[in-house]
């Protein structure tokens, strides 16, 4: 059986097509990672202050 050039040419696209979606897929989940690694250090970060500010509050005389 011998493969027509249109036959080729989807195969070729089809191929190029489900590299482009597992690239976006990766890309996908990397993102999310670094989104919740973003949250987890900007609650690190609100929590330390708040913190920071109760101290003073409570080592200021009154």
């Amino acid at each position: 059986m011998r493969l027509r050039t249109v036959q080729v040419t989807a195969a070729l696209a089809a191929a190029v097509a489900f590299v482009l979606a597992f690239i976006a897929t990766g890309v996908l989940i990397v993102s999310t990672l670094f989104m919740a690694l973003g949250l987890v250090a900007s609650g690190w970060l609100a929590w330390s202050l708040v913190r920071q500010v109760r101290a003073r509050r409570r080592d200021r005389p009154a």
